[in-house]
Protein backbone atom coordinates (compact mmCIF):
# COMPACT_ATOMS: atom_id res chain seq x y z
CA UNK A 1 0.00 0.00 0.00
CA UNK A 2 1.93 3.62 -1.58
CA UNK A 3 1.80 6.76 0.80
CA UNK A 4 -0.02 8.43 -1.96
CA UNK A 5 -3.09 6.06 -2.36
CA UNK A 6 -3.20 6.68 1.86
CA UNK A 7 -3.75 10.32 1.33
CA UNK A 8 -5.86 9.78 -1.63
CA UNK A 9 -8.24 8.00 0.22
CA UNK A 10 -8.22 10.05 3.34
CA UNK A 11 -9.09 13.28 0.92
CA UNK A 12 -11.90 11.49 -0.68
CA UNK A 13 -13.29 10.46 2.56
CA UNK A 14 -12.67 13.76 4.31
CA UNK A 15 -14.10 15.45 1.37
CA UNK A 16 -17.06 13.23 1.22
CA UNK A 17 -18.09 13.50 4.52
CA UNK A 18 -17.91 17.36 4.14
CA UNK A 19 -20.29 17.44 1.20
CA UNK A 20 -22.70 15.03 3.80
CA UNK A 21 -22.60 17.69 6.73
CA UNK A 22 -23.34 20.21 4.08
CA UNK A 23 -26.34 18.19 2.93
CA UNK A 24 -27.52 17.33 6.56
CA UNK A 25 -30.85 18.58 6.11
CA UNK A 26 -32.12 16.48 3.18
CA UNK A 27 -31.69 13.55 5.03
CA UNK A 28 -34.12 14.54 7.68
CA UNK A 29 -37.41 12.50 7.82
CA UNK A 30 -40.71 13.92 6.85
CA UNK A 31 -42.52 15.50 9.86
CA UNK A 32 -45.86 15.80 8.75
CA UNK A 33 -46.80 11.83 8.26
CA UNK A 34 -46.88 8.83 10.83
CA UNK A 35 -43.88 6.76 12.02
CA UNK A 36 -45.25 4.16 9.82
CA UNK A 37 -45.42 5.97 6.46
CA UNK A 38 -42.30 7.05 6.04
CA UNK A 39 -41.04 6.26 2.65
CA UNK A 40 -38.34 3.47 2.53
CA UNK A 41 -35.90 5.83 0.36
CA UNK A 42 -36.37 8.32 3.13
CA UNK A 43 -35.41 5.64 5.70
CA UNK A 44 -32.69 4.06 3.72
CA UNK A 45 -30.69 7.38 3.25
CA UNK A 46 -30.60 8.14 6.79
CA UNK A 47 -29.69 4.86 7.61
CA UNK A 48 -26.51 5.11 5.35
CA UNK A 49 -25.63 8.31 6.45
CA UNK A 50 -25.76 6.93 9.59
CA UNK A 51 -23.59 3.75 8.81
CA UNK A 52 -21.44 6.31 7.34
CA UNK A 53 -20.70 8.00 10.25
CA UNK A 54 -20.49 5.21 12.89
CA UNK A 55 -17.54 3.56 10.72
CA UNK A 56 -16.03 6.75 10.62
CA UNK A 57 -15.78 7.70 14.18
CA UNK A 58 -15.20 2.90 15.09
CA UNK A 59 -12.21 3.40 12.76
CA UNK A 60 -11.05 6.74 14.55
CA UNK A 61 -8.93 7.19 11.66
CA UNK A 62 -10.24 10.84 10.61
CA UNK A 63 -8.70 14.23 11.30
CA UNK A 64 -10.36 16.14 13.67
CA UNK A 65 -12.72 18.36 11.57
CA UNK A 66 -13.87 15.16 9.70
CA UNK A 67 -13.96 13.65 13.04
CA UNK A 68 -16.48 16.15 14.31
CA UNK A 69 -18.51 16.18 11.34
CA UNK A 70 -18.71 12.44 11.75
CA UNK A 71 -19.86 12.52 15.14
CA UNK A 72 -22.45 15.78 14.28
CA UNK A 73 -23.77 13.30 11.19
CA UNK A 74 -24.08 10.46 13.86
CA UNK A 75 -25.85 12.67 16.91
CA UNK A 76 -28.65 14.02 14.29
CA UNK A 77 -29.18 10.82 12.67
CA UNK A 78 -30.08 9.12 16.36
CA UNK A 79 -32.26 12.11 16.72
CA UNK A 80 -34.12 11.84 13.55
CA UNK A 81 -35.07 8.40 15.08
CA UNK A 82 -36.07 9.66 17.80
CA UNK A 83 -33.13 7.58 19.23
CA UNK A 84 -34.09 4.72 18.59
CA UNK A 85 -38.02 4.68 19.50
CA UNK A 86 -39.20 5.54 16.00
CA UNK A 87 -37.50 2.36 15.16
CA UNK A 88 -38.65 0.39 18.16
CA UNK A 89 -41.98 1.71 17.23
CA UNK A 90 -41.83 0.98 13.43
CA UNK A 91 -40.48 -2.69 14.27
CA UNK A 92 -43.46 -3.17 16.68
CA UNK A 93 -46.12 -1.58 13.95
CA UNK A 94 -44.80 -3.84 11.38
CA UNK A 95 -43.05 -7.37 13.55
CA UNK A 96 -42.42 -8.98 9.87
CA UNK A 97 -40.43 -6.35 8.50
CA UNK A 98 -36.36 -6.69 9.00
CA UNK A 99 -35.58 -2.90 8.41
CA UNK A 100 -36.05 -1.11 11.74
CA UNK A 101 -33.66 -3.45 13.21
CA UNK A 102 -31.05 -3.37 10.92
CA UNK A 103 -31.53 -0.03 10.54
CA UNK A 104 -30.77 0.07 14.50
CA UNK A 105 -28.15 -2.05 14.27
CA UNK A 106 -26.18 0.71 12.47
CA UNK A 107 -26.20 2.95 15.43
CA UNK A 108 -24.85 -0.11 17.55
CA UNK A 109 -21.35 0.16 16.20
CA UNK A 110 -21.03 3.52 17.41
CA UNK A 111 -22.48 2.38 21.14
CA UNK A 112 -26.09 4.20 20.41
CA UNK A 113 -28.90 1.31 22.29
CA UNK A 114 -32.51 1.00 22.43
CA UNK A 115 -33.17 -1.93 24.85
CA UNK A 116 -37.02 -2.38 24.31
CA UNK A 117 -35.73 -2.55 20.64
CA UNK A 118 -33.23 -5.39 21.38
CA UNK A 119 -35.68 -7.38 23.31
CA UNK A 120 -38.43 -7.18 20.36
CA UNK A 121 -35.81 -8.29 17.74
CA UNK A 122 -34.53 -11.23 20.25
CA UNK A 123 -38.02 -12.40 20.92
CA UNK A 124 -38.88 -11.98 17.11
CA UNK A 125 -35.99 -13.94 15.85
CA UNK A 126 -37.19 -16.59 18.30
CA UNK A 127 -40.58 -17.24 15.80
CA UNK A 128 -40.60 -19.67 13.74
CA UNK A 129 -41.49 -16.90 10.89
CA UNK A 130 -38.22 -15.74 11.35
CA UNK A 131 -36.21 -19.10 9.54
CA UNK A 132 -38.41 -18.64 6.36
CA UNK A 133 -38.65 -14.96 5.49
CA UNK A 134 -38.91 -14.62 1.88
CA UNK A 135 -35.48 -12.67 1.32
CA UNK A 136 -32.74 -13.02 -1.15
CA UNK A 137 -29.61 -15.17 -0.11
CA UNK A 138 -27.42 -11.83 0.60
CA UNK A 139 -30.70 -9.86 2.64
CA UNK A 140 -30.45 -12.75 4.41
CA UNK A 141 -26.97 -12.04 5.52
CA UNK A 142 -27.85 -8.13 6.05
CA UNK A 143 -30.52 -9.34 8.64
CA UNK A 144 -28.10 -11.77 10.45
CA UNK A 145 -25.46 -9.11 10.73
CA UNK A 146 -28.03 -7.22 12.33
CA UNK A 147 -28.91 -9.61 15.14
CA UNK A 148 -25.13 -10.11 15.19
CA UNK A 149 -24.54 -6.44 15.90
CA UNK A 150 -27.03 -6.42 18.64
CA UNK A 151 -25.53 -9.85 20.42
CA UNK A 152 -27.72 -12.33 19.09
CA UNK A 153 -26.19 -15.79 17.96
CA UNK A 154 -25.80 -16.80 14.50
CA UNK A 155 -28.06 -19.78 13.09
CA UNK A 156 -26.67 -23.36 12.65
CA UNK A 157 -26.95 -23.04 9.05
CA UNK A 158 -24.38 -20.39 8.62
CA UNK A 159 -22.50 -21.81 5.69
CA UNK A 160 -25.32 -23.00 4.08
CA UNK A 161 -26.79 -19.31 3.72
CA UNK A 162 -23.31 -18.00 2.14
CA UNK A 163 -23.50 -21.07 -0.43
CA UNK A 164 -26.82 -19.86 -1.43
CA UNK A 165 -25.58 -16.40 -2.78
CA UNK A 166 -24.12 -15.53 -6.00
CA UNK A 167 -20.67 -14.96 -4.01
CA UNK A 168 -20.82 -18.03 -2.06
CA UNK A 169 -21.39 -20.27 -5.31
CA UNK A 170 -17.91 -18.77 -6.86
CA UNK A 171 -19.80 -18.62 -10.53
CA UNK A 172 -17.96 -18.08 -13.68
CA UNK A 173 -16.72 -14.03 -13.07
CA UNK A 174 -17.76 -13.34 -16.31
CA UNK A 175 -21.37 -13.76 -15.20
CA UNK A 176 -21.27 -10.57 -13.06
CA UNK A 177 -23.67 -7.97 -13.62
CA UNK A 178 -24.41 -4.95 -12.16
CA UNK A 179 -27.25 -6.09 -9.73
CA UNK A 180 -25.29 -9.52 -8.68
CA UNK A 181 -21.62 -7.02 -8.12
CA UNK A 182 -23.77 -5.51 -5.90
CA UNK A 183 -24.47 -8.41 -4.36
CA UNK A 184 -21.64 -9.72 -4.00
CA UNK A 185 -20.34 -6.40 -1.94
CA UNK A 186 -22.92 -6.94 0.41
CA UNK A 187 -22.22 -10.32 0.86
CA UNK A 188 -18.63 -9.04 2.03
CA UNK A 189 -19.97 -6.42 4.16
CA UNK A 190 -22.51 -8.35 6.29
CA UNK A 191 -19.80 -11.25 6.79
CA UNK A 192 -17.14 -9.25 7.87
CA UNK A 193 -19.16 -6.40 9.42
CA UNK A 194 -17.57 -3.83 7.34
CA UNK A 195 -14.37 -5.17 7.42
CA UNK A 196 -14.54 -5.09 11.52
CA UNK A 197 -13.76 -8.88 10.80
CA UNK A 198 -12.28 -9.94 7.57
CA UNK A 199 -11.97 -13.51 9.02
CA UNK A 200 -15.88 -13.62 8.80
CA UNK A 201 -15.62 -14.53 5.32
CA UNK A 202 -14.58 -18.04 4.36
CA UNK A 203 -11.28 -18.41 3.25
CA UNK A 204 -12.70 -20.34 -0.27
CA UNK A 205 -14.45 -17.14 -1.00
CA UNK A 206 -11.46 -14.73 -0.26
CA UNK A 207 -9.34 -16.35 -2.81
CA UNK A 208 -12.17 -16.45 -5.87
CA UNK A 209 -12.18 -12.31 -4.99
CA UNK A 210 -8.35 -12.56 -5.05
CA UNK A 211 -8.46 -13.81 -8.34
CA UNK A 212 -11.70 -12.13 -10.11
CA UNK A 213 -12.18 -8.59 -7.80
CA UNK A 214 -9.27 -7.39 -10.18
CA UNK A 215 -11.03 -7.84 -13.34
CA UNK A 216 -14.09 -6.51 -12.05
CA UNK A 217 -12.49 -3.44 -10.46
CA UNK A 218 -10.98 -2.91 -14.35
CA UNK A 219 -14.62 -3.40 -15.60
CA UNK A 220 -16.27 -0.90 -13.49
CA UNK A 221 -13.42 1.79 -13.39
CA UNK A 222 -13.37 1.62 -17.15
CA UNK A 223 -17.27 2.47 -17.17
CA UNK A 224 -17.05 4.85 -14.71
CA UNK A 225 -19.48 3.81 -12.12
CA UNK A 226 -18.10 5.02 -9.26
CA UNK A 227 -20.84 4.30 -6.91
CA UNK A 228 -20.28 0.35 -7.62
CA UNK A 229 -16.50 1.27 -7.96
CA UNK A 230 -16.57 2.55 -4.49
CA UNK A 231 -18.02 -0.63 -3.12
CA UNK A 232 -15.74 -2.96 -4.75
CA UNK A 233 -12.71 -0.84 -3.24
CA UNK A 234 -14.66 -1.38 0.31
CA UNK A 235 -14.64 -5.02 -0.79
CA UNK A 236 -11.18 -5.37 -1.40
CA UNK A 237 -10.34 -3.72 2.28
CA UNK A 238 -12.63 -6.65 3.71
CA UNK A 239 -10.30 -9.05 2.79
CA UNK A 240 -7.40 -10.46 5.18
CA UNK A 241 -4.98 -9.49 2.67
CA UNK A 242 -5.54 -6.20 0.29
CA UNK A 243 -4.93 -5.75 -3.22
CA UNK A 244 -5.48 -1.62 -2.62
CA UNK A 245 -6.11 -1.32 -6.05
CA UNK A 246 -4.36 2.42 -6.54
CA UNK A 247 -4.95 2.94 -10.19
CA UNK A 248 -8.56 2.88 -9.12
CA UNK A 249 -8.06 4.98 -6.44
CA UNK A 250 -6.55 7.47 -8.75
CA UNK A 251 -9.79 7.36 -10.74
CA UNK A 252 -12.48 7.85 -8.12
CA UNK A 253 -10.67 10.50 -6.81
CA UNK A 254 -10.56 12.10 -10.21
CA UNK A 255 -13.79 11.85 -10.26
CA UNK A 256 -14.94 13.68 -6.97
CA UNK A 257 -16.58 16.65 -7.42
CA UNK A 258 -14.43 19.93 -5.44
CA UNK A 259 -17.49 20.32 -2.84
CA UNK A 260 -16.61 16.80 -2.15
CA UNK A 261 -19.77 15.07 -3.93
CA UNK A 262 -19.24 11.34 -5.82
CA UNK A 263 -21.05 11.46 -8.79
CA UNK A 264 -23.29 8.10 -9.32
CA UNK A 265 -21.65 7.96 -12.63
CA UNK A 266 -24.54 6.97 -14.99
CA UNK A 267 -26.42 10.38 -14.42
CA UNK A 268 -24.85 13.96 -14.94
CA UNK A 269 -25.48 15.77 -11.35
CA UNK A 270 -26.94 19.65 -11.74
CA UNK A 271 -25.78 22.13 -10.66
CA UNK A 272 -28.16 22.30 -7.51
CA UNK A 273 -26.79 20.65 -4.93
CA UNK A 274 -30.70 20.23 -3.72
CA UNK A 275 -31.35 18.68 -7.24
CA UNK A 276 -28.27 15.96 -7.17
CA UNK A 277 -29.20 15.08 -3.67
CA UNK A 278 -31.60 12.12 -5.01
CA UNK A 279 -28.64 10.43 -6.99
CA UNK A 280 -25.72 11.34 -5.66
CA UNK A 281 -25.63 11.19 -2.23
CA UNK A 282 -25.38 7.23 -2.42
CA UNK A 283 -22.05 7.34 -3.66
CA UNK A 284 -20.47 9.94 -1.78
CA UNK A 285 -21.57 8.28 1.09
CA UNK A 286 -20.05 4.85 -0.65
CA UNK A 287 -16.98 7.13 -0.95
CA UNK A 288 -16.85 8.01 2.25
CA UNK A 289 -16.82 4.52 3.88
CA UNK A 290 -14.10 3.51 1.17
CA UNK A 291 -11.77 5.67 1.78
CA UNK A 292 -12.46 5.58 5.78
CA UNK A 293 -12.09 1.76 5.49
CA UNK A 294 -9.26 1.63 3.06
CA UNK A 295 -6.84 4.22 5.77
CA UNK A 296 -7.88 2.50 8.69
CA UNK A 297 -6.62 -1.24 6.76
CA UNK A 298 -3.85 0.28 5.21
CA UNK A 299 -2.66 1.90 8.81
CA UNK A 300 -2.98 -1.40 10.98
CA UNK A 301 -0.93 -3.61 8.08
CA UNK A 302 1.81 -0.83 8.67
CA UNK A 303 1.74 -0.91 12.34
Amino acid sequence: MDTTTVRRAQQVADQALGWLAAMRTSFALPRDVPHWEIGGDELKALAELALSAAITRREAVAGPRTAQAADELLDFAWREFDSGELLYQLQRHTPPATHPTEIYSHFTIAGLRHPRLEELAAHLGRLRAAEVPEHVPNRRLAVLAARRRIGLPDPDDLAEQIALTWLGGTPEPWMLDTYNAYGVTHTVFHLTDWAANPEGLPPHLQEYLHRWLPVWVDVFTETRSWDLLGELLITDVCLTEPDWYPHAWAELAAAQQQDGMLPNGFTQPPADPAQAFRNHHHPTIVAAVAGTLTVSRALAVAS
